[in-house]
């Protein structure tokens, strides 16, 4: 995630597409969930994208996406509900081998309702295609499971006789929920939701059969998982070991949440996990959320995430606070965490979802994920001078219709393994407001990209108002722990994000997360987009009333919601653009 990589061995034809006489800035943003039928909700929603650079073939490009190209249509039943179809995954895979100047999603087989579309009016009922095409991660249905979207990818080293070794060619990993399928008992997961990891040797040709990561209880809910591979070949001595951290829920979506990490040394093939955190919640602030994982050179290991500020924050909000714990021998064992720095949360509570929004009422969620990246020398770890970077959305957030300062994308780092950290500094565009804010620093230390999607009005008490947002990229310059200064040097075309929608259609959903990775010469970066969403009049009556007393019932979006023009109800893609060093 966020792979250092070096960039000696790109192709000359990936880089010929980004470059006119002198290296160009930045290449055109394209679409990379290109697969999906746009004029089909729910078919036409992807959110929460990740992307990862090959380290030693970057003109190849992986990224994951929660993906309903698979599911049934809305029409298909009943016309006014848009559920998530039992069994159907959800995990998308998107592939380039041009530097990502295009991408591509292969087809699958497995257990597939996109032929299920519906007629409108009729109460219908579609069977599902076993096995049939998907645009998801292959070998879930074969193994009675369902991978259930939240992506993270990551390219690392494959084993050998002599062990690991980028000689011996390229694994991609790709961690995701999963669940039982259909429900059925399965000794292979216990609990409503755990966390799998698919991988494939070939890029995406194939793919072996998923393994499952946590180890749970019958009552467990795993989620917002993140994974690494040590990619440092020359410099750390635990050279392909792979982590996944993840909230552990003990019971759907509720306390206790301990922060869990999970390791492997053989590729995948098994995993031991450690507790990093206390899993009890007091009620006084200490509930956990949102890791992330990076690794530095010499295989130290990082694990952060949200939480209580102090065991007796005061008020006690969740979140308050951002954690580290560290290993040093490989995962084996882990220090102390302690907190890294403060959190003023970022939204305002919306009564539609019994959470906090970023932009109004039904509106986008916020961001409870920090961003860490490392710059730690990969593929070789040579040089590293192994700066830590850390970015994380920091409000309050303005309220309309008195407005006030937008919220912040606070940015630390540190260059002594995380023992002490730079004051906080906002590296937003001054008339943006950051959602999902992720960063990449280069392998050599000098570069820091940052994405995130960019809102521009007060968070809105009504529906009735315009929410235009577009995704945003930012470099700096980066000398030690001395930034030059963020400019901007992308920034994609504005949708209003009234067009998005959960399935249940009593809010927007645009994901927990964009993502971003570099190399020394160049990044890349991926956002959710609503540029062909339409905002859709009786979806936003349907929201402002959805938490009254006498709630409207729910239009039926395929017949309440035409196009305009090209744009439809709905519509939320995966975008992204590589951007080049521009120093």
């Amino acid at each position: 995630m966020r792979r250092s990589v070096l960039t000696a061995m790109v192709c000359a034809s990936a880089l010929a597409f980004f470059t006119s006489g002198a290296l160009a800035t930045h290449g055109p943003d394209v679409e990379v969930t290109v697969g999906s039928n746009d004029a089909v909700m729910l078919q036409n929603k992807q959110n929460e994208p990740w992307v990862a650079i090959n380290p030693v073939n970057p003109s190849q490009l992986a990224a994951g996406a929660n993906d309903n190209i698979d599911l049934e249509g809305c029409n298909n039943g009943t016309d006014n509900t848009c559920p998530f179809t039992d069994g159907v995954g959800v995990s998308g895979v998107s592939l380039s081998s041009g530097g990502g100047a295009s991408w591509t999603q292969p087809i699958y087989s497995g257990y597939s309702f996109r032929s299920c579309l519906g007629v409108p009016g009729a109460m219908d009922s579609c069977s599902p295609a076993q096995p049939g095409p998907i645009g998801t991660l292959p070998g879930y249905f074969e193994n009675r499971l369902v991978s259930d979207g939240d992506p993270a990818v990551v390219f690392g080293p494959k084993a050998g006789a002599g062990g690991f070794s980028w000689s011996n060619g390229t694994r991609l990993y790709y961690s995701n929920l999963t669940s039982n399928f259909q429900a059925e008992r399965n000794e292979v997961l216990k609990g409503f939701e755990g966390i799998a990891v698919s991988r494939t040797d070939n890029f995406g040709a194939s793919w072996l059969a998923p393994v499952v990561v946590s180890k749970q209880s019958g009552s467990a809910f795993s989620d917002k998982e993140s994974i690494i591979v040590d990619d440092a070949s020359e410099t750390s001595p635990f050279f392909g070991n792979v982590y996944v951290c993840y909230t552990a829920f003990r019971s759907v979506g509720g306390a206790p949440n301990p922060i869990f990490v999970a390791r492997s040394t053989d590729g995948g093939d098994t995993w031991a996990q450690e507790k990093l955190s206390e899993a009890s919640n007091t009620g006084l602030g200490s509930g956990r959320q949102g890791c992330d994982v990076a690794t530095d050179s010499q295989g130290v290991v990082y694990v952060i995430w949200r939480g209580g500020e102090t065991p007796k924050a005061n008020p006690p909000l969740f979140n308050r606070g951002i954690f580290m714990a560290r290993s040093f021998d490989g995962g084996v064992t882990w220090d102390k965490p302690r907190q890294v720095t403060s959190v003023q949360e970022c939204g305002i509570f919306d009564p539609n979802q019994g959470r906090a929004s970023f932009d109004g009422r039904g509106g986008a969620r916020v961001s409870l994920n920090a961003s860490l990246d490392i710059a730690n020398g990969a593929p070789s770890g040579i040089g590293a001078p192994d700066t830590l970077a850390l970015t994380w959305c920091d409000g309050p957030t303005p309220r309309a219709p008195a407005g006030g300062p937008n919220e912040d994308a606070l940015l630390r780092l540190s260059n002594d393994q995380g023992e002490t950290w730079t004051p906080p500094v906002n590296v937003a565009q001054a008339s943006d407001r950051p959602d999902f804010p992720s960063l990449a620093i280069s392998p050599d230390g000098t570069d820091l990209y940052l994405a995130y999607m960019a809102f521009h009005a007060p968070w809105q008490p009504t529906t009735s108002n315009p929410r235009m947002m577009e995704g945003v990229v930012r470099h700096s310059n980066l000398a030690g722990l001395a930034i030059a200064g963020f400019t901007t040097i992308h920034r994609g075309e504005s949708g209003d994000a009234r067009g998005s929608s959960t399935n249940g259609l009593a809010a927007e959903f645009l994901g927990d997360y964009n993502y971003v990775d570099a190399t020394n010469n160049f990044a890349y970066a991926v956002w959710n987009d609503v540029r062909n969403a339409a905002d859709c009049p009786a979806i936003d009556a349907y929201r402002q009333n959805f938490a009254t007393s006498t709630p409207t019932p729910a239009p039926a979006p395929q017949q309440a919601c035409p196009p305009a023009g090209t744009d439809v109800f709905g519509n939320s893609d995966i975008f992204g653009t590589r951007v080049n060093d521009p120093s």
